[in-house]
This record gives structure tokens, sequence and C-alpha cells, in this order.
């Protein structure tokens, strides 16, 4: 009875050592291994950020942003459409890559140090800088003008953190969803409303009536592809891409065929892309 035991024991302790063997091979892959086998990149885009991220009356996923993608998709899988879109916030896009729920970020994210210390940021394919959109009818031209009033602001977003460092006094009323925020403007719940002057100038030309009176506050920001702290392999694939991307002339038709139709003659290329 006890060689049995034994003889058992031992197989058990085989089979364990070949599942945790065949376990760590799985873990050990590259993150484009893991893509290529799985068939698939997961990129995490806005729903509600048009033109840069946002879902038609079809249910399919529109905008720079998922331009971009498509093409990203392409170059890694042979297919545009092997990406699979993943919805974010703006609060949640960290966390989605630190869980693994997204290879990769491209909801119009801006590069701050804060956010560098927390995740990866590739090569950068757009610029952007602070705006502050509010009604004709009750125009908010400086932020001196803001104190005593209700600004409205997305969560984790750059807007939210730059008044909040730099102006404590200014009362923020956050929001998770940019339908959202922008409801609270147009309803009277807020007298203004700080954001990417880049999409504020495409929601601004679709809603006649407001004006985004503070087109840039603070410094020149970029947005850029993010991806898991320490993915240096994908970081790298990023970066040649953006490059490549680049010199292709690549964001310039994408400018031209999912935000310029947003801006008119308002914004120019070269303010926005790089090229």
């Amino acid at each position: 009875m006890k060689k049995l035991l034994s003889i058992m024991l031992t197989v058990v302790l085989a089979v364990g050592v070949l599942v945790g063997c065949g376990k760590k091979e799985t873990v050990n892959k590259s993150s484009i291994e893991n893509i290529k086998s799985e068939g698939k990149v997961r990129i995490g885009v806005f729903s509600d950020k048009p033109p840069f991220g946002y879902v038609d009356e079809k249910g399919a996923n529109q905008g720079y942003d998922v331009y971009l993608a498509k093409r990203i998709a392409k170059d890694l899988l042979g297919n545009e459409d092997k990406v699979e879109f993943v919805l974010v916030e703006a609060a949640n896009r960290v966390e989605y890559l630190q869980s693994n729920k997204v290879d990769i970020i491209l909801a119009n994210f801006t590069v701050t140090p804060e956010r560098k210390e927390k995740v990866d940021f590739a090569n950068p394919y757009m610029k952007v800088s602070l705006g502050v959109v509010s009604p004709d009818g009750s125009p908010i031209k400086s932020v001196d003008e803001l104190k005593g009033k209700k600004l409205l602001v997305n969560k984790g977003t750059t807007a939210e953190n730059y008044f909040t460092k730099n102006y404590p006094e200014i009362e923020l009323v956050k929001f998770e969803q940019n339908t959202e925020t922008f409801a609270a403007l147009t309803d009277g719940r807020g007298d203004a409303l700080a954001h990417d002057n880049t999409l504020l100038f495409a929601w601004a030309k679709e809603n006649p009536g407001y004006t985004t009176f503070i087109s840039s506050l603070g410094d020149e920001d970029a947005i850029a592809p993010a991806v898991k702290k320490g993915d240096t392999e994908l970081l790298e694939w990023l970066n040649n891409e953006i490059d490549s991307l680049i010199k292709e002339g690549f964001f310039k038709e994408a400018f031209e065929k999912t935000l310029a139709p947003a801006y008119g003659d308002t914004v120019k290329p070269e303010s926005v892309i790089f090229n």
C-alpha cells in the first residue's frame, strides 16, 4: 500500500510539474506573440468623443483614433478587421492597461508626467491643448471669469488635473462620460466646459450658440498610444509604426477622412497632426 501511494504521489507531482511548465511557457510569451496567437489586437477607444472615437447609428466604431487602430491591426496582423475595440472612459484608461483588458490605448490619451509613471507612451501622433467652451449669451473669455462659476470637466482628464492643480478655487463639476458633461452644459448645470480644444472646436461647430472662447490654455501637449508599463516589445513596435506612418503621410490622410468634415476650414491639419 505504501509503495502504491508513493507511486501515485510521484505521478501527481510529475503532472503538476508539467502543467506548471506549460503555464510558465504561456506566461513567458511576448505581448506580440500573444496578440498573434489570439488573432486580434485589443485597442481601447472612446464611444462618445466624436470625431476621435464614437459609435455611429449602425453600431460601428468611427473616428480618428479608430482609423489609426485599424491601420495598426493591418500592419501587425495583416488585416484591419483583426482589431477588437474595447470601449473605455477617460478615468479607466490606465486601469484597463494594468489589468490586461486591452493591449493598446488610443482613446485620445494625452501624455503627462503622472501618467508616464503608470503606463508607457509610444511616439505621439497628435497635438492638443486645453480649451474652454461656453454659451454665446454668457461667454467665458478668461480663467478669471470662471471664479464663482461652475466648470464642467470629465474625471481623469487633463482638464480636471489642470484646474485642480492650478486653480483649486474654481468649482469643478465632474462626470464620467462626455455625453453627460456636454448635456450638463446645454441644460445649464454649468457655466462652461473644459476639455481638449481639438474636441471643443468640433463640438461647437455642431452646436450653434456655443463658442470656444478660450481656445488654448496651458502648454501644448501630445497625444500618443499607450501600452502596459514595461511592455518594451509592443512599445518599440508602435514607435516604429508611428514613425513610418508620419513619413507615409498617413495622419494627413486620417485628418482629411475623419477630422476635416467636423472642423471644416476652422482648423489647419498642421496645428493638430504630426507630419
